[in-house]
């Protein structure tokens, strides 16, 4: 059985174009996970520095324009909380990239095989 040249242009575009939108997600997720590790790496550091803090020492966290007086162990906390979520999200950006590369791989795969088969079915 063989594929019109119609179908097969048709067919390869379709492929071209999933494999370019998968490329371009890979791009982006990568620059995601990029930008929430950095951001964890920044609440680690803080965190660290907190915790070498005497108990009685003011810490202040800024809100808006303003900053606040905090306890410690509240900021901590806060510290500790939001590095989790980014872990998480991290862990989440790692699954979307995996599958993306695994989409963009077939697509490139179907597109080799098309133009090897010669549009033979």
């Amino acid at each position: 059985m063989s594929i019109s040249n119609e179908a097969l242009q048709k067919l390869v575009q379709e492929i071209e174009t999933q494999a370019v939108q998968s490329q371009q997600q890979i791009a982006l997720v990568k620059s995601q996970m990029a930008s929430k590790q950095r951001e964890m790496r920044m609440l680690q550091l803080t965190s660290s520095e907190v915790s070498t803090l005497p108990p009685d020492t003011p810490v202040y966290e800024g809100v808006g324009k303003m900053f606040v007086l905090s306890p410690i162990t509240g900021v901590d906390t806060r510290l500790k909380a939001e590095t989790q979520e980014l872990k998480s999200d991290v862990e989440n950006l790692g699954k979307k990239l995996q599958y993306l590369e695994t989409t963009y791989k077939n697509s490139r795969e179907h597109i080799d095989q098309i133009f090897k088969n010669g549009g033979r079915g």
